[in-house]
């Protein structure tokens, strides 16, 4: 059974938290969790480039020069690809990256990434991640003591939220939502004890 260390809003260490066996103790599948972690970057492409093609940029409707007789190489438009200010060659268009994988794999990806963490020693359990006001120098000082930079923060409190926001390298996500990708790109995932009874009950 894997464990994590338990800590309280003052960052001290005050026991040690069973995780479930089911989500923090499987055997890490790496080709899925690139597969997952590839799947959510190309969502979040905007596939917003375009470009014109001969057809759409302006000019280029009067031939050049005649056909024969020039000695130069025949040209029918000012616009095709080789000139300068002319059209591109398949000219990226607006197009959406998105596309879909099947839920076993995502839950699958989720739980080696949870794993692999676990096994790394990078899970830390909070008692009670909660704050009475939102104040980003309260909550840098508790990362500091736990010794987290670059971390996700698994917590449903709004203050936590707000005051974790404008700190470089940490993400904060509701249980429900969390995703691969923010667990592999964090150092450490810092888990609010309502949230990972939240993760135990859903994704086991």
């Amino acid at each position: 059974m894997p464990k994590a260390n338990l800590y309280n809003m003052a960052g001290k260490q005050i026991g040690e938290v069973e995780l479930s066996e089911a989500i923090f103790g499987i055997e890490p599948n790496q080709y899925v969790v690139h597969d997952v972690v590839k799947n959510h970057l190309a969502n979040c492409r905007q596939g917003t480039q375009s470009s014109l093609t001969r057809a759409e940029v302006s000019g280029g409707g009067k031939k050049p020069w005649r056909q024969k007789g020039t000695g130069r190489a025949r040209q029918g438009s000012t616009r095709a690809p080789q000139w300068t200010h002319g059209g591109i060659v398949f000219a990226p268009k607006p197009r959406t990256y998105r596309y879909t994988l099947n839920k076993k794999a995502r839950r699958l990806a989720l739980k080696s990434a949870l794993s692999a963490k676990a096994a790394a020693g990078n899970v830390l359990v909070v008692d009670k991640l909660e704050m009475g006001e939102i104040k980003t120098k309260t909550f840098q000082g508790f990362l500091n003591t736990v010794e987290s930079k670059k971390a996700v923060v698994v917590t449903g409190c709004p203050n936590v939220v707000k005051s974790a926001r404008n700190i470089p390298g940490v993400v904060t996500s509701p249980a429900a939502l969390i995703n691969v990708y923010d667990i592999v790109n964090a150092n450490q995932v810092i888990i609010d004890q309502g949230a990972l009874a939240a993760i135990e009950e859903v994704f086991a």
